[in-house]
């Protein structure tokens, strides 16, 4: 089956998901329950085709098909940031009742920890991508503990607040910051696709890159930059889901055995959609909201991610 036929045949599974998820079981009048579904469904496609896109890129410059944006510890400062305002601010400041605040803060912040290890951990001739996952790893874990230290000082009620903001959830996006969300979006893809044929060249390695013409060092800053504002935005507005990106992003390039980023970012895109869609659908209708989508993500996520290093151990030997 050619590319053409499986993108098509996802993108007819991501509509069955969008209209079995806005129609079925429609309570409390349609003018009322379409629109907040239909919301909610923008939010997924938003967040799907961002995590998919900044996904496949930055395994493009890294060359590893294991690694990932969060992997530099993103969703660890999200979490950071909300447990600062929660720890200092409480549930009732302007920094949590304000969505537009917190939205900013929340990007704002998580942009400018992936600018500072760009800045002084990227060198082009001391191996810049691992050196910077490394630290971002490490850095990672430190403001890990950092949350879990002051989440254990913080009253009990404020945390049960914060807990709420910690986990992927579609049921509670605002719209406004839907439209702040499609705005970047757009503004990142718009830049994206001027660089699509590059990336197909950077996925050669450096060396052929360079070769072919490309300002490997320049364009890989830019791609890293462009990747940390499209998690950002994600993760500010539904919650971090930390491994979706690595599954959605080797389920494309199992599915489509092509070097075309055009083709690998528009798949990853469609199954994010259907996974995020239908995955929301039986988490509404199925376990009756018993659960939520990150923690079935994460859950299927961790060992999706052990059979990926299993499976590289094993490709090494």
């Amino acid at each position: 089956m050619r590319n053409s036929k499986k993108l098509i045949l996802l993108a007819v599974l991501a509509i069955i998901c969008i209209l079995l998820y806005g129609f079925y079981d429609l309570k409390g009048g349609f003018d009322y329950a379409f629109p907040k579904r239909m919301t909610r469904v923008t939010a997924m496609i938003v967040t799907g085709i961002a995590i998919s896109y900044s996904t496949v890129v930055f395994q493009t410059i890294t060359q590893n098909r294991i690694l990932t944006p969060s992997m530099m510890g993103l969703d660890s400062m999200y979490e950071v940031v909300q447990t600062l305002i929660y720890f200092f601010a409480g549930s009732m400041s302007i920094w949590v009742l304000n969505k537009y605040l917190n939205f900013g803060a929340a990007i704002i912040a998580m942009v400018l920890f992936a600018l500072i290890l760009y800045r002084f951990l990227f060198r082009s001739d001391k191996h810049p991508i691992y050196l910077l996952l490394l630290i971002g790893m490490i850095i990672g874990t430190l403001l890990g503990s950092l949350v879990t230290f002051l989440q254990v000082m913080i009253d009990p009620v404020e945390y049960l607040s914060l807990q709420s903001r910690l986990f992927a959830t579609f049921t509670n996006v605002k719209a406004e910051l839907l439209y702040i969300a499609i705005g970047i979006l757009l503004i990142a893809f718009i830049y994206g696709y001027l660089i699509m044929d590059k990336l197909d060249v950077m996925s050669l390695g450096r060396e052929n890159a360079m070769n072919l013409g490309v300002n490997y060092d320049r364009m890989v800053m830019n791609i890293l930059i462009l990747s940390s504002v499209l998690i950002a935005t994600s993760t500010a507005l539904v919650g971090p889901i930390t491994f979706f990106g690595l599954i959605v992003a080797n389920l494309a390039y199992q599915f489509l055995t092509t070097y075309k980023h055009s083709v690998l970012i528009l798949g990853a895109s469609l199954m994010s959609i259907i996974a995020l869609v239908g995955g929301q659908f039986l988490v509404e209708h199925i376990f009756e909201l018993r659960t939520t989508l990150s923690v079935i993500i994460n859950f299927i996520g961790g060992i999706y991610f052990i059979f990926l290093l299993l499976k590289e151990s094993r490709s090494a030997q």
